[in-house]
């Protein structure tokens, strides 16, 4: 009877894992630790790392060992990994902020394993100065490939949100194309934690309304997708920040009376949701710098 029992077990896990592979496209399986105590800490691990058809986590509490399943075309270990580190998740690649580890549920603190920077050996002065100047040049080149990549992103919109002030449909839907491939050539591992995160939340919703407004040279189908794609970047601009000033502005009659925002460069109001019909109707509702 134990035996029979263990048998089913044993296919209904191998059934589940065949599952996975076969909603995960490109799917690639790798087993990682991950510190933590009990079923909670898996509930949470475990949530913070799946995405719907793109990535899968299966945590041990007893073993502390994770396999995680992902499209390796759309993410990979190490933005997996950062998400759980955000929720309080110490992994041998990441470590947990301070204060989220302290807010953990107390059955939840895990030991932490101290993590010691090697040591090279001495260098001289000459050397020392010259890698700390190339690893310098290197930071600002990096932060730099960070900051442009979204920077293409908000110049897209822009553009989009310029057709509309004019109420030109095919200019829209071009620089909706552009909006679409800047977003598809970013580099999500290559963005900051914080601005991570806020990607992944908004990514599919980005696309969603590029690709409609693109699809459509009616501005007025344009100007339903453009309200929801405006939320969306203002929750990514928000923790990104721009070179620029940024204005977020808002018109009470767009969106049938309900009202609806958009993003600008300028203070003064150009509505992209009535355009010459009412090109000043609105207000600036916060200055993001």
């Amino acid at each position: 009877m134990k035996n029979s029992f263990m048998k089913i077990m044993v296919a209904i896990c191998v059934l589940l894992s065949t599952s996975i592979h076969a909603q995960i496209k490109n799917a690639k399986t790798e087993k990682v630790k991950i510190y933590g105590n009990c079923g909670m800490c898996e509930t949470k691990i475990e949530k913070a790392g799946n995405i719907k058809k793109i990535a899968n986590v299966d945590w041990n509490h007893e073993t502390q060992m994770a396999t995680i399943t992902y499209d390796a075309t759309k993410t990979n270990q190490d933005e997996i990994l950062k998400r759980i580190a955000l929720v309080g998740y110490d992994s041998d690649k990441f470590l947990a902020p301070d204060d989220v580890y302290d807010n953990l549920h107390g059955c939840c603190q895990y030991d932490r394993v101290a993590k010691v920077a090697v040591k090279t050996g001495t260098q001289t002065s000459a050397n020392t100065e010259e890698h700390a100047n190339h690893n310098h040049a290197e930071t600002q080149t990096n932060e730099a490939t960070k900051v442009s990549q979204l920077d293409a992103v908000y110049e897209s919109y822009f553009s989009l949100k310029d057709a509309l002030v004019k109420t030109d449909g095919t200019m829209a839907s071009a620089a909706a194309k552009e909006l679409l491939a800047s977003i598809n050539a970013v580099k999500m591992g290559e963005l900051k934690m914080d601005v991570h995160m806020v990607w992944m939340k908004v990514l599919e919703n980005l696309k969603k309304d590029a690709t409609a407004i693109s699809s459509s040279t009616d501005a007025k189908k344009q100007r339903d997708s453009f309200d929801t794609l405006s939320v969306s970047l203002y929750e990514l601009i928000k923790v990104s920040k721009s070179d620029e000033t940024v204005y977020y502005q808002f018109c009470p009659m767009a969106n049938d009376g309900k009202g609806a925002n958009w993003l600008s460069k300028e203070n003064n109001i150009k509505n992209p949701y009535f355009g010459s019909m009412m090109l000043s109707c609105g207000k600036t509702v916060e200055t993001i710098k």
